[in-house]
């Protein structure tokens, strides 16, 4: 049985988008939970009808003061999680990501409600070192590692400047249900579909490169762990502490899929990030957070269940 809050006023950005619906569902069980989304990415069939809506951009002062009032507890998962939007559109990107989540910062300054962040890996850039740990070198490589960066620092100054019970969780790779066209993980989506036609998989480079992917069950009860014993003011990194690479992914897409598909070696992607996987002892330590989703059985729920 997840332990998560309960018996509590909660809003949840984004609550009809990926992360947003999976958590929503969780708490909507003992809580009385707001969403505020305007399904720019969020779907209107992903809302729990327990939910609340309050249909709005995160960056509208109205909309956002609406779906505060009077709440104990924010997830703040809306934003613009695209990377290569944020390079083509950085004013924007910028706007969504740190902006809005200035204002949602202050609203929940004003309510004195708790509030958890969704960050990013993205923030850590290229790292010199695996596993990654939280007090690691920062060198993001886009404008949304950055934007991310900027969020957690806000995060550390207004629980040290005003005592905002404010803290971030860093996702790694997030996959499972409904992230279909999502940004999180698409070399997942890549991979499944052309394997399902029998097209070859492409993989960029050597397929060397190393990534964790974690499944969405884990990180919404990370964010439940996080609301009930966070530490204000910290950043926790959201994975499994364990790593696959890229063309080992391929492989193993290939075997669920049962596919014929040939794995073939294309050009590598300038900025393509060769290791990426983090330390969890901290939220262990701190909340008790241990992933539990092995990427095995996640991929062939993908494959029995759909996306």
């Amino acid at each position: 049985m997840m332990r998560k809050p309960e018996g509590k006023t909660i809003l949840v950005t984004g609550g009809a988008g990926f992360i947003g619906s999976h958590l929503v569902r969780e708490l909507a069980e003992a809580n009385d939970v707001r969403v505020l989304d305007d399904f720019s990415d969020g779907r209107r069939e992903w809302l729990d009808d327990r939910a609340t809506l309050v249909k709005g951009d995160i960056r509208n002062a109205d909309a956002v003061e609406v779906a505060t009032e009077d709440v104990d507890l924010i997830f703040h998962e809306a934003a613009n999680v695209s990377v290569e939007k944020s390079i083509q559109s950085p004013i924007e990107s910028h706007e969504t990501n740190v902006d809005a989540t200035l204002m949602l910062l202050e609203r929940a300054r004003d309510v004195d409600a708790r509030i958890v962040m969704a960050s990013s890996a993205a923030v850590y850039g290229s790292p010199e070192s695996v596993p990654i740990r939280e007090s690691d070198l920062k060198t993001p490589t886009s404008p949304y590692g950055l934007e991310k960066l900027t969020v957690d620092h806000y995060v550390r100054l207004y629980s040290d400047l005003y005592d905002t019970d404010a803290l971030a969780l860093r996702y790694f790779n997030v996959y499972g249900p409904r992230q279909g066209g999502g940004q999180y993980s698409g070399v997942i989506d890549v991979f499944f579909e052309q394997a399902r036609a029998d097209d070859p998989i492409t993989v960029h480079g050597d397929g060397k490169q190393t990534r964790d992917f974690v499944h969405v069950r884990d990180v919404v009860e990370a964010n439940c762990l996080a609301a009930l014993d966070g530490t204000p003011g910290e950043a926790y990194n959201v994975g499994t502490g364990e790593s696959i690479s890229i063309r080992e992914l391929a492989e193993l897409v290939r075997e669920l899929v049962g596919s014929e598909s040939e794995i073939v070696h294309t050009d590598p992607r300038n900025g393509d990030i060769e290791r990426s996987r983090p330390s969890v002892e901290k939220a262990r330590r701190d909340f008790g957070f241990e992933a539990s989703v092995g990427l095995k059985d996640g991929l062939r729920e993908l494959v029995i269940e759909g996306f």
